[in-house]
């Protein structure tokens, strides 16, 4: 082998004509038959695991968990839809070539917001399983709950004082307008993506400003109202498992966590992509670097806002917050709570670190989906101990197996319907500054 081919293997698979001038886009742009195989096969996953999760039912033990585990299902989907449009409006602000890559997953994470809408369904109908704010709606109901020693007077108090935002009525409603803003914004840029590339005058500096101007201004007041609607909505179906728990980093935490998800899938997308055209084409080894560090980037404030709530937590040691932590590392939650720190933050944090990682396409495929098995595990450690019978009392056996199965049928799902609206566009956007700057030859290694 000559020492001009290895050194393109190590750069990352380009053409062997990169350096002799700009790469042309192929004749067609769509994706390629192989999404709508990946798709078949999410769908097969997704029925197989939950033909399998219907073993739990047959138990009272097994159906609560069953519940839990749908709910990690559904936050983890919201996470990808919901994640998946503030990104996408955050690239818009800040621009950058990333975005060219990234755009249209991003785009088709989006347009599974209303699937999302419907997965919460289930929770709604079944909210008394696991919310105390849905099983005691009023003051006589919590002043019962009191007297039969159903639920304490600390969380009496707090049902009866968070009552106004935590009820069946205003979470429902709640929800309901978090999904029309949301879907208000999907809707706008992804008919705007087509306009643009549809623009007659397509590829002249007037139209790339004017469409660039079109998107920031929508875009910079969006990021800004997602923070708040998505703080709200996982206030109402996550951290409100603990009525008498809170956390000024909630949602900001979850922000991240996000952003954590949906660029690990992303990048995951962008590379698997990347063995056929067009992506192909547009996939330097460059890019796939910055994509690297900027999942890099996002570990690391992952890392920062977690242990910077616990710091918090720790330093005030007020009797209302420290019981949250404390169920989750006792009773053998220290396992999970271990691997958490490994899985989560640690492992990533380490092989991310390396140049040579970032730039080969097979080591950051096992990367991206292990980071996402890290995110399911954290999201395990989140939900799973707010509830009596698992505080402070992990045991992995009979009911909390459904975790196993459950949100693997959930996500599956979710990843079928995104491969079809991945499927449903060209993966370029051609009307874009960068996408002649990302077919230049590439000139760094």
């Amino acid at each position: 082998m000559s020492s001009e081919h290895l050194h393109h293997e190590q750069a990352g698979d380009h053409h062997h004509d990169a350096h002799h001038g700009p790469r042309t886009l192929p004749a067609t742009l769509v994706a390629p038959p192989e999404v709508l195989v990946w798709r078949t096969r999410a769908l097969i996953v997704a029925v197989v695991f939950a033909v399998i999760s219907l073993a739990f039912a047959f138990s009272p033990d097994g159906r609560s968990h069953m519940l839990r585990a749908y709910l990690l299902g559904v936050i983890l989907s919201f996470s990808f839809a919901g994640g998946g449009l503030v990104l996408l409006m955050m690239q818009y602000v800040s621009g950058g070539k990333w975005g060219l890559l990234l755009r249209r997953p991003l785009e088709a994470m989006s347009r599974t917001l209303w699937l999302v809408l419907a997965m919460f369904l289930p929770l709604i109908f079944f909210m008394k399983k696991l919310y105390l704010w849905a099983a005691y709606p009023t003051v006589e109901a919590t002043e019962n709950g009191v007297l039969h020693h159903l639920i304490t007077e600390g969380q009496a108090h707090a049902l009866n004082f968070k009552r106004p935002m935590l009820s069946p009525t205003s979470v429902v409603v709640q929800t309901l307008i978090v999904f029309a803003i949301l879907g208000t914004f999907m809707t706008l840029l992804n008919k705007w993506s087509l306009q643009r590339d549809a623009d007659p005058e397509a590829g002249t500096e007037s139209s790339f400003n004017r469409w660039r101007i079109k998107f920031e201004n929508l875009s910079g007041i969006g990021v800004l109202i997602y923070v708040i609607v998505m703080t709200v909505l996982i206030i109402d179906w996550v951290m409100a498992l603990n009525i008498t728990w809170y956390s000024s980093v909630w949602g900001l935490k979850f922000l991240v966590g996000q952003g954590y998800a949906v660029l690990a899938l992303g990048v995951l997308t962008v590379i698997l992509l990347s063995k056929f055209e067009p992506m192909k084409t547009i996939l330097r080894t460059t890019e796939q670097h910055d994509l690297g560090k900027f999942l890099f980037a996002f570990v690391m404030l992952n890392i920062y806002l977690t242990f910077g709530e616990f710091l918090i937590m720790w330093s005030g040691n007020v009797p209302d917050e420290i019981p949250w932590y404390l169920d989750r590392i006792r009773g053998g939650w220290w396992y999970i709570c271990t691997l958490d720190f490994l899985c989560h933050w640690l492992i990533p944090f380490c092989i991310l670190l390396s140049r040579s990682t970032k730039r080969n396409k097979k080591r950051m495929i096992w990367v991206t989906c292990f980071m996402l098995f890290a995110r399911c595990v954290d999201l395990f450690w989140i939900i799973e101990p707010n509830f009596k019978d698992s505080a402070a009392n992990f045991h992995l056996g009979g009911g909390t197996l459904a975790y196993l199965t459950v949100p693997v049928a959930v996500v599956g799902l979710w990843a079928a319907y995104y491969l079809t609206q991945l499927a449903a566009r060209p993966l370029v956007n051609v009307n874009d500054p960068h996408t002649e700057e990302i077919l230049e030859p590439e000139h760094a290694h």
